[in-house]
Parts: structure tokens; C-alpha cells; sequence
């Protein structure tokens, strides 16, 4: 019998080892940058562009290519501000704008647009905590009578980068290491801070992020951004430069990164908590519509680019305008219906508002549609409830995946003659939209107008803007993150930037890592690879800017002039004076404060009196980083069961170390004097101390309003 002849393999053996039937796997160190069909990419950091400044180009495949790749990176959460929480509400304008904008919405003084506002962090998953030190999205859709009109920014005025190819290798970096996931909504990790290190024009974003704008009270003491500049364009056809501000009524707040660790822990879920529970209550959050306007013909008048979205307009150069308010009034009934369905895009806009060449923008206006068709399974997602504008939608689009509406009619193109060319298109007269005519010339180019490579004056700026203690608590961040960086050549590297935003900050912060004092920089960090991705003679711009401080950048000049919805926790037990309760409680609930009794067990405590008085937590079950401020009243009894319980003693130690204000009755003196800062009682500020309800009513409430007293932090010394 003959013999079977063997078969050929599928793969040929090679004499290095057996080849495996296994996913393709490769290392891109040491390789050359290619597109996804293998062509060399010349520039990686810049947007093809008419121009230095002139508009970006829809024919960049490089660009699309990148962003479409990013966008389908994750479903069904959104790749960043995956963690949000959202409420209804209105938009109510003070004044018409007639002079700069004809958007209906912005005329018409009578009538309340409805609104949805998102609030988001950026890094984190659906499932991360509330509390991450981190951007925070501020994300606004106005229902106008000439449809939805999308302000999509940040709690911060500024970004990480100037163009919007770089937004994928932002996020990339920022989130979790891809070898192994960790961590979870955090920057402190060396993949973040090796990219921004290497990308000076991320230095005045990056002085925002470590302060304690990123580590905001709640959603409802936060300012919100457009970030870009934008255009109003009136009845005239007449174009004004406009930015946009959100200015929260309770004031500018934020917590300590100690107490915000915390909070993590005890509620992750902090911010929505507050957001959800001050609506059902009543407490309807508020903010101000402001408007930064400045003439196309100053269009460079300033000493910085109005397209760089790595810069602000001071308020003291260009005031901000209150133009109108915004108030949520309403929670959702469904959160993945509304929250998380809604589909922001800076696209949406109204007659009246148009863009500018800003490359960052130019960018997002491709990328959020590409999202949403993802996210949200194909293009009829406009068609879903929260997303349907309040006017009628009519054109030709038909079908496609989860089609909502049911189109009658033969026709579905245009021109034609068997629907009497319907539907029609809208005359300029009539409202139609007009795009401003901007002229637009230029070679095309992949580069940035030198206006744009100035990277630090403004971050100085900030910086020399804080309050004190806002300078310790960007030093302490600083600190801790870069700490958290295992590569030392990263370290040095970002100190290197930190040194020509300000000497004395890089200084405190190499002592802090235990490393040499950096001499400042004048250039990019790394010349062989331009960190900014410009060629070599383009040095960024190391310039002083016309003003060197602006009270608007510290949160120490917030109004403060308001308690409504702070929490205030009444540590109480068996054997209370009820008086000694009532009158703060009552001084406090009638300034707008939240009242919630304290004890060392549930149920209900009985007065000194014998009253009935319901606890609404416990030492066990809740924590002072979910409060505002503590007082402790007199009465005994409850006066020796509050001293001898560690766990009480530990919430006001805790109230203490992160500088809130503190009030007992003088009978409770002896609650006080068993915690750590029992010296400290005299002299500080925050503490208030009493026998006359009244009096202490008055000036707890006033401390209350102060939000904390950051100076107990330079002497202080936490035992742990």
C-alpha cells in the first residue's frame, strides 16, 4: 500500500521556534508613526489648516482617522465623562442682546427656555467615585425655538492642548495604564505625567487641575466654561468674539484632597447625592450666564491668541456680562433615558452663533458626532426624547437603525416637483442659518501660528493669582501626583516646566520629591522631539503678560455671603438640651442651612426635658466629610456620652484638620478639650464658643459662610 503523502503545513516551520496560531501582537518602541494603512506620518501634533490660524480642513485623513479610531474606543459609556449626572431646568435672560447676536433665545426676555445641564468628571469610568481630582464637564442643552442649542465646557476656562489631534493621546495618557487598568480615574500615574511633560502648552491647564478647582463642594459650587471662543453674529450680519461663563450663585467652593479621599470612600456618590437631594428639596441650584464679548476688529489686540484654547480673556482686560440665569428644577425620571442618552455636540448651535478657527473646536465638531452614532447605535439618535428639539424636525433623512419617526410622503430628496419641493429651505430673512462669512485663505499646512507658543505666562498668572493657602494645596498636589510617578526622568522633567511657570512652586515641590532644585528652562524640555510638536527653531514663547494678577482666578474672592443647603451636623446624645438644639437649628434652617442630628446610636435621643428627638445618623454611619460644619450643644448628660465616644470625638478632629468652622455652648467645652486642637480653641477663628444661643447663632452662621478657615493648615500638625 502506497504511502500517504504528508501534507503541506499551514505555516512553514522556522528554525527560531514553532510559529503559534495566535493575535498578531506587536511593540511599537523604536518604530516609525504610520496611518492604519501603513502610510508615514509626517506631523502627528497638528490639524491640517488654511493657514497658520485658518480654519481646519475636512480632507485631513489623518485627523479623522485618529479621532473616528478614539471615539469607537468603548461602548456603551462614553470614552471620557463617562460618570455624570444631569437635571432639567430653565433659562431665563435679563437683556436682550440684539447688538451682538439675533439667536432668539438671547432676545427674548419674556419667555423660559427649558434646559438639561450635565455634569461630569472626565477620566473615570460609570463606576468611579464622584470625588477624583479631575476636570469637571459642564455640558448645557437650551430646547430654543430655533432648535437645540449645545454649550458643552468645562469647570475650568482652558484645555491640555491647542489642537484637537492630540485629544486621543490626552486620554490615552490620563487613563489607566493599558497593561494593567489601574488606575481608575486618577492622574497620578506616570503615563499622564510623561505626556504632559513633554507638552509645555499644557502648563496652565495642568496649574488648574492641581488646584482646588478640581475638588468642587458639590456641581452646584462650581464655575462652568465655554473654553472656546465662539462668534455672535446680529441681524446686521455684524460678528462679535464671544466666551462664555457659568457663575454659580452659592459661590465658588471646594473641599480638601484629604477630606475628598475620604469622601471616595464614604460616598462615592457624593456629587450626585448633593445635586438630586438639593433639587427634591427645593434648594434649586442656580448660575449666571456670562458673556466675555470682544470686536473682531481687537481681534489682536491681546497679548495671547482668542483661538488658543489653552488661554482665557481676563476679567479685568474684558468684563464678564450677566446676562441671564439658569436654574435646574427638576430631576430626571429616568437616568439612562435622559442622562445618560442625551448626545451634547458643539455642532448644535442656533442663528446668531457661529464658530471660530480655533483647532481644538474644529476638531470636536467632528468628533462628537462620530461618538454618538456609536454610543448611541446609529444616526437617528437626535430622534430619542431628550435629544428631540421643542420645534418640528423635517428633511430628507430616512431610515437607519432605531428610526423613530414614521415619514409619510413619495418624496425623501431634493429638488422635486411631487411634493411641491418639500420641505422647503429657509431664506436668510426667514431665520434660516447662515454661516458668518468668514474669509478664509491660506497654503494648507500642518503647523500653529506662533501666537500660540507662548505656554507659560499665563500659567504664572494663576498661580500668582491664588490666595496662600491655594498655593499650598497646588504645591501639596503637585506633590502627591508627581510622587506617585516611578520614573524619576519624568519627575525632572516636570519640574523643569514648573520652573518657568514659577520658580519658588518648582522649588517647593523638588524638596517635596527629594530631588534637585531645577535650573529654568528656556525651551522645550526635550529638543530631539519637539514637545509641542513644532519644528526645532519655533521655541515656545516665554513672554509676561499685561496683567499679573486677576482676583477672578482665586476662589478666595467668591462671594460668600450665603449658607443655603450647606450641611451643618449636631452632635447630640441621651440628655441634650433641646434649647440648646432648637435655637441653632432654627437660626440655621431659616438662612437656607440643612440641619441633621448626630448621635451615638439611631432611633430617636430623649432631651433633657424628656423630648423625643429623631437622629438622622450616626457616628458609625455617617462621617464629617459629608458636612459643612458641627456644633455640639450643652446638657450633660449628652455632653459626657459625645466626650467619652471616640468615634464622635474623631468627627470633630476630622471637622477640624479640614478647616471647618466648629461651635459648641460653653457647657460642651469639655467635648472640645478631648480633641487634638483643644490648644488651638482661643485662637482660631473657626471655633466659636458661647453661652448665649443667640450670639452663637449669629457668628456660627457667619463663619459658616467663610466655607473654611485654610489657615489652620500652616501650623497644624494631623496626628494620623
Amino acid at each position: 500500500m502506497a504511502k500517504k503523502k504528508a501534507e503541506k503545513p499551514l505555516v512553514e516551520p522556522t528554525n527560531e521556534k514553532r510559529v503559534k496560531l495566535e493575535p498578531y501582537t506587536d511593540d511599537a518602541l523604536g518604530k516609525k508613526m504610520t496611518t492604519n494603512t501603513g502610510l508615514p506620518i509626517n506631523d502627528d501634533q497638528n490639524s491640517l489648516k488654511a493657514g497658520e490660524r485658518g480654519s481646519s480642513l475636512l480632507e485631513d485623513f489623518i485627523l479623522r482617522e485618529k479621532i473616528m479610531h478614539f471615539d469607537h474606543e468603548r461602548i456603551p459609556e462614553r470614552v471620557v465623562h463617562a460618570r455624570g449626572s444631569g437635571a432639567h431646568g430653565v433659562f431665563k435672560l435679563y437683556k436682550p442682546m440684539s447688538e451682538y447676536t439675533k439667536a432668539h433665545f438671547l432676545n427674548d426676555t419674556e419667555t423660559e427656555t427649558p434646559v438639561f445641564v450635565r455634569f461630569s468628571t472626565v477620566a473615570g469610568s460609570r463606576g468611579s467615585t464622584d470625588l477624583a481630582r479631575d476636570v469637571r464637564g459642564f455640558a448645557v442643552r437650551f430646547y430654543t425655538q430655533e432648535g437645540n442649542f449645545d454649550l458643552v465646557g468645562n469647570n475650568m476656562p482652558v484645555f491640555f492642548i491647542q489642537d484637537a489631534i492630540k485629544f486621543p493621546d490626552l486620554v490615552h495618557a490620563v487613563k489607566p495604564e493599558p497593561d494593567n487598568e489601574i488606575p481608575q480615574a486618577a492622574s497620578a500615574h506616570d503615563t499622564f505625567w510623561d505626556f504632559i511633560s513633554l507638552m509645555p502648552e499644557s502648563a496652565h491647564m495642568i496649574m488648574w487641575l492641581m488646584s482646588d478647582r478640581a475638588i468642587p463642594r458639590s456641581y452646584r459650587m462650581m464655575e462652568g466654561f465655554g473654553v472656546h471662543t465662539f462668534r455672535f453674529v446680529n441681524a446686521q450680519g455684524v460678528a462679535s468674539f464671544v466666551k462664555f461663563h457659568w457663575k454659580p450663585l452659592l459661590g465658588v467652593h471646594s473641599v480638601a484632597w484629604d477630606e475628598a479621599q475620604n469622601i471616595s470612600g464614604k460616598d462615592p456618590d457624593f456629587h450626585r447625592r448633593d445635586l438630586w437631594d438639593s433639587i427634591e428639596s427645593g434648594a434649586f441650584p442656580e448660575w449666571e450666564l456670562g458673556v466675555q464679548i470682544v470686536p473682531e476688529e481687537d481681534e489682536f489686540k491681546f497679548d495671547f491668541d482668542l483661538l488658543d484654547s489653552t488661554k482665557i480673556i481676563p476679567e479685568e482686560l474684558v468684563p464678564v456680562q450677566r446676562i441671564g440665569k439658569l436654574t435646574l428644577n427638576r430631576n430626571p425620571d429616568n437616568f439612562f433615558a435622559e442622562t445618560e442618552q442625551i448626545a451634547f455636540h458643539l455642532g448644535h448651535i442656533v442663528p446668531g452663533i457661529d464658530f471660530t478657527n480655533d483647532p481644538l473646536l474644529q476638531g470636536r465638531l467632528f468628533s462628537y458626532t462620530d461618538t454618538q452614532l456609536l454610543r448611541l447605535g446609529g444616526p437617528n439618535f437626535q430622534q430619542l426624547p431628550i435629544n428631540k428639539p421643542v420645534v418640528p424636525v423635517y428633511n430628507n433623512q430616512r431610515d437607519g437603525f432605531s428610526r423613530q419617526n414614521i415619514d409619510s410622503g413619495k418624496t425623501s430628496y431634493s429638488p422635486n416637483s411631487l411634493s411641491a419641493n418639500s420641505p422647503e429651505q429657509v431664506r436668510a430673512e426667514q431665520g434660516g442659518y447662515i454661516t458668518y462669512p468668514e474669509r478664509v485663505e491660506g497654503r494648507k499646512i500642518r503647523a500653529r501660528s506662533r501666537s500660540f507658543f507662548d505656554h507659560f505666562s499665563q500659567a504664572r498668572l494663576f498661580f500668582n493669582s491664588q490666595s496662600d493657602p491655594e498655593k499650598d494645596h497646588i504645591v501639596q498636589a503637585f506633590s502627591f501626583e508627581l510622587g506617585k510617578v516611578k520614573t524619576i526622568s519624568v519627575r525632572e522633567r516636570m519640574l523643569g516646566i514648573l520652573s518657568l511657570v514659577d520658580k519658588g512652586l518648582a522649588a517647593q515641590v523638588a524638596v517635596a520629591l527629594g530631588l534637585h532644585i531645577p535650573q529654568p528652562i528656556e525651551q522645550p524640555v526635550n529638543k530631539s522631539v519637539p514637545a509641542d510638536g513644532v519644528p526645532e527653531e519655533f521655541e515656545p514663547l516665554n513672554v509676561e503678560g499685561s496683567i499679573k494678577k486677576s482676583a477672578a482666578l482665586s476662589m478666595a474672592n467668591s462671594p460668600k455671603d450665603s449658607i443655603e443647603t450647606r450641611k451643618i451636623a449636631i452632635l447630640a446624645a441621651d440628655g441634650v438640651d433641646e434649647r440648646s438644639v432648637s435655637k441653632i437649628k432654627d437660626a440655621i434652617e431659616a438662612e437656607g442651612g440643612v440641619v441633621e442630628i448626630v448621635s451615638c446610636h439611631g432611633g430617636f435621643i430623649t432631651s433633657l426635658n424628656d423630648e423625643q428627638i429623631k437622629v438622622d445618623d450616626t457616628v458609625l454611619t455617617t462621617a464629617s466629610v459629608l458636612f459643612d460644619a458641627v456644633y455640639v450643644p450643652g446638657g450633660a448628660n449628652s455632653v459626657a456620652s459625645i466626650e467619652a465616644d471616640a468615634d464622635a470625638v474623631h468627627f470633630l478632629n476630622e471637622a477640624f484638620k479640614h478647616c471647618k468652622p466648629i461651635a459648641a455652648d460653653i457647657s460642651a467645652l469639655q467635648v472640645l478639650e478631648a480633641t487634638y486642637f483643644a490648644k488651638k480653641i482661643q485662637s482660631d477663628e473657626g471655633v466659636i464658643l458661647s453661652d448665649d444661643p443667640a450670639s452663637l447663632a449669629q457668628s456660627f452662621i457667619a463663619a459658616i459662610r467663610q466655607h473654611r478657615f485654610w489657615e489652620r493648615e500652616r501650623a497644624r500638625k494631623i496626628p494620623a
